[in-house]
């Protein structure tokens, strides 16, 4: 999870998207900090206004603390802010993914972005979105037990196929579609959809896809959202121009990942950031024949119709599920190879994924300077990527993605400079 700027300086609002750390766990929430202890809560128990007191519903009696319900095991990842483990519940031996996140190396404001994360994520209840089972606000940790996923990011598993067409494409898109509606008929915006938030279940099924990462999402309300945030690249122009913004901020940002799952390569593109929003401000989408020739006009319309400038005009998640290239016939869809472009999106992963570890690298060594400017010793910096507390290191380059932290050339995961805006 990304954030273009910091968070609106009012705060408070119900748009606090506080920026999250960079190369935070793919997939899982980042979780935020508050100062102060307190007994275990649940996540039935969260609101807004204040502490719960924990225990079960109904029950004055404090519920048993997370150490007395769970048994971690084997770490599954980390961010530059925590850690997340398997856990099993001791009771009925179920495993779980939690996410570990240690109060003191949190600002304490962010304690109302973490309620607001669980409070929405307890609300929502849909088969392709990832679940939160329980939350613990114990003494020195937050524990967000989430639902465990083994498969994956989608993208990966894409990119390891001999044989990809559109209707495999479309099917993607329609569990996509359908989570993003559930999420805005209860007027909530994700606001950081991304190829990295798109996971599978398991190893061996391709079908089960889970939408990650409510860090940034929000009510909307009537009068809309303000703050500035998202993934570059993915960010709807109307957040780049400062401008209130909705439930279209999602569509956009589907419509690029459509785009990048058919052609391969991202619709705005630059290696400078700034050059990249003002591309994404313009919105003007080419679809260049050498890649586009083989994709049928219907998944090209949706795109146009996602990546429509004006929002008001922008087509809905509802509309979308009603698109002739989404309710098309599955049989001609299969006809429609999309091998030709398998290299384009092989090379815009790993150039993704290598991106991702830098940026983790980048964040765990900033931590270190924020450390060493508190005075603290090395055994008491905030987790880095290393048991010690020092920097991890920067893993190898993926193949066809350069070494240092320079991005590729341009051709290797978009068209030639001579075919670009």
């Amino acid at each position: 999870m990304g954030c273009i700027s910091s968070k609106n300086a009012n705060g408070g609002s119900g748009d606090s998207g506080g920026a999250a750390a960079p190369g935070s766990l793919q997939g899982q929430q980042t979780a935020q900090q508050a100062a102060g202890g307190g007994a275990p809560v649940s996540t039935r128990d969260i609101s807004l206004g204040g502490k719960s007191k924990g225990g079960a519903v109904g029950s004055s009696e404090p519920r048993p603390g997370f150490e007395q319900t769970y048994q971690l095991g084997k770490e599954l990842g980390h961010g530059s802010f925590s850690t997340v483990r398997e856990g099993t519940h001791k009771d009925n031996g179920e495993r779980f993914a939690v996410k570990c996140v240690k109060r003191a190396d949190l600002p304490p404001d962010d304690e109302a972005d973490l309620k607001m994360e669980v409070k929405l994520l307890q609300e929502i209840e849909h088969e392709n979105i990832v679940k939160l089972y329980d939350f613990y606000e114990e003494k020195h940790f937050y524990y967000l037990v989430m639902e465990i996923l083994n498969g994956g990011e989608l993208f990966d598993r894409i990119v390891l196929k001999q044989f990809y067409n559109e209707k495999e494409a479309r099917d993607v898109l329609k569990v996509l579609f359908k989570a993003i509606q559930y999420c805005h008929d209860r007027d909530i915006a994700h606001r950081d959809l991304k190829p990295e938030n798109l996971l599978l279940v398991s190893d061996d099924d391709d079908a089960v896809i889970k939408l990650a990462d409510f860090g940034f999402a929000r009510p909307v309300g009537e009068t809309g959202l303000s703050t500035q945030c998202g993934t570059p690249g993915y960010v709807a122009p109307e957040i780049l121009k400062g401008e209130l913004y909705g439930k279209p901020v999602d569509i956009w940002s589907i419509g690029v990942i459509t785009y990048i799952l058919l052609g391969g390569y991202p619709p705005f593109h630059d290696d400078n950031q700034a050059k990249l929003y003002q591309k994404i401000k313009k919105g003007k989408v080419s679809f260049h024949p050498q890649y586009w020739s083989t994709v049928s006009d219907e998944a090209k319309d949706l795109i146009k119709k996602m990546l429509t400038l004006d929002k008001d005009k922008r087509i809905t998640a509802e509309q979308a599920l009603e698109h002739p290239w989404v309710v098309g016939d599955a049989a001609e869809l299969e006809k429609r190879d999309l091998g030709a472009n398998m290299d384009k999106l092989r090379l815009f992963n790993a150039r993704r994924k290598f991106k991702s570890a830098i940026s983790s690298v980048i964040a765990a060594q900033a931590l270190l300077n924020v450390a060493e400017s508190l005075g603290m010793d090395r055994s008491e910096k905030p987790g880095t990527g290393a048991p010690d507390g020092s920097a991890a290191e920067v893993p190898p380059a993926p193949a066809g993605v350069p070494s240092g932290d320079a991005p590729p050339p341009a051709e290797d995961d978009v068209p030639p400079p001579s075919i670009q805006e």
